[in-house]
Formats: structure tokens, C-alpha cells, sequence
């Protein structure tokens, strides 16, 4: 091979590398430091709009717990809103479990039915012992494991 065919080779290596390697910053950068919340009035609830709560029908869950983990104990009312799970700041129920992401999960409303659904971790989220790949409908007492952590929909 010649020399300038060498150089080319030895070139492209060097970027492929240099990419790999901004690329796994990048990973633990949105790991440890998760996206950034929006600012500014569009996240503020407006004053003049009182907060409607949902009606709930007879027997449908009122709250997510905690139930097994370092933060056993922890809940978060299901008022028809999005649930955020992680390690963020941002999130409505904070795990400090190492197998958590710091935007790991969340649990949507749809209707009248409740959903799980993983928001791309690295360790995955299980409803009973099948990983999520899809939102995930949930039920009364289901247990949504994330990492060591066991959460469930309660009354």
C-alpha cells in the first residue's frame, strides 16, 4: 500500500475513535445530568385557571407507592397527569437506586387506564417479569420494578 493510502487509513481510524469517544461522553453527560427542564411561563400553571382533578371512577387507583427499595414509602398522587420516575430532579418520584436512570420512566394517564412506559434506560423497566418495550397498561397492586426499586398502583 502506499503511503498517502496508509495516512487515510490512520486518519479514519483517529475519527471513528474521536466520535466513539464524544458519543459515550454525551451518554454519561444526559445520565448524570438528565435534560433540561423547560423555563418560563409555559411551565408555570396559570392563576386565573383553577385545577381541575379528573373524576375517578370506583375502584381505580389513586396513587403510585413505593414499596420495595431504598425510598420504600415514597408516593405520588395520580391526579391526570404525567408521572415522572428517576434519579432527576425533575422527577415526581426520585429514586436513589443505581440501576435508575435520572429519566428512567413515567406513568401516563389514557383515558381511564393508566400506562408505563420505559423512556429509553440503559437497565430496563418490568411490569411483573416482562421488560416494557411499549407502554404498558397497569392495574391495581401491578408492581413496576426499575432497577431494585418495586412500585405499585394503589387505592
Amino acid at each position: 500500500m502506499s503511503e498517502l493510502t496508509l495516512f487515510l487509513i490512520r486518519i479514519g481510524y483517529l475519527a471513528i475513535l474521536w466520535i466513539f469517544v464524544l458519543a459515550a461522553v454525551s451518554v454519561v453527560r444526559a445520565d448524570m445530568f438528565g435534560a433540561r427542564a423547560p423555563s418560563g411561563a409555559a411551565t408555570k400553571p396559570s392563576k386565573k385557571q383553577p385545577k381541575q382533578q379528573p373524576a375517578r371512577r370506583r375502584g381505580s387507583p389513586t396513587h403510585v407507592l413505593v414499596v420495595q427499595g431504598t425510598n420504600a414509602g415514597a408516593r405520588a398522587e395520580l391526579d391526570g397527569r404525567p408521572i415522572l420516575i428517576g434519579r432527576g430532579t425533575d422527577a415526581a418520584i426520585r429514586l436513589d437506586d443505581d440501576y435508575a436512570s435520572t429519566r428512567h420512566a413515567r406513568i401516563v394517564p389514557s383515558g381511564e387506564q393508566w400506562f408505563v412506559e420505559d423512556l429509553g434506560s440503559t437497565n430496563g423497566t418490568y411490569v411483573g417479569s416482562a421488560r416494557v418495550s411499549q407502554p404498558t397498561t397497569l392495574t391495581l397492586g401491578t408492581q413496576v420494578r426499575i432497577g431494585k426499586t418495586i412500585l405499585e398502583l394503589r387505592k
